[in-house]
């Protein structure tokens, strides 16, 4: 499996994006998929999760309220719509991709996530 994630650029600040991540190639397991971002200087951190089906969803408390993550089964895409940009939510954005929704790796142990996107890049302007 690929992913690919495109919709990053340059937003002013209390404005939006909506980031998409594309799966290609062998797609027959049931992934979750989520998105995770690195800051220049910082560690690289989890923003949301979706599991499969797609009713299962999870954010970190920055951006709970603002960004929601949604899929396309049919489309083999997830989605990230960012609202309210804030200069700190300003990184590069990886999308990724595991069997496992439930799992420590998502906290814990994202390097272990099976699949990675290359990333995309967002730009938030105060």
């Amino acid at each position: 499996v690929q992913l690919v994630e495109s919709g990053g650029g340059l937003v002013q600040a209390g404005g939006s994006l909506r980031l998409s991540c594309a799966a290609s190639g062998r797609t027959f397991k049931p992934y979750a998929m989520g998105w995770f971002r690195q800051a220049p200087g910082k560690e690289r951190e989890f923003v949301a999760r979706i599991a499969w089906s797609g009713r299962n969803t999870d954010y970190a408390d920055s951006v709970k309220g603002r960004f929601t993550i949604s899929r396309d089964i049919g489309k083999n895409t997830v989605y990230l719509q960012m609202n309210s940009l804030k200069p700190e939510d300003a990184a590069l954005y990886y999308c990724a991709a595991d069997p496992d929704f439930y799992g420590s790796k998502w906290s814990a142990y994202p390097e272990n996530l099976e699949v990675w996107g290359q990333g995309t890049l967002v730009t938030v302007s105060s």
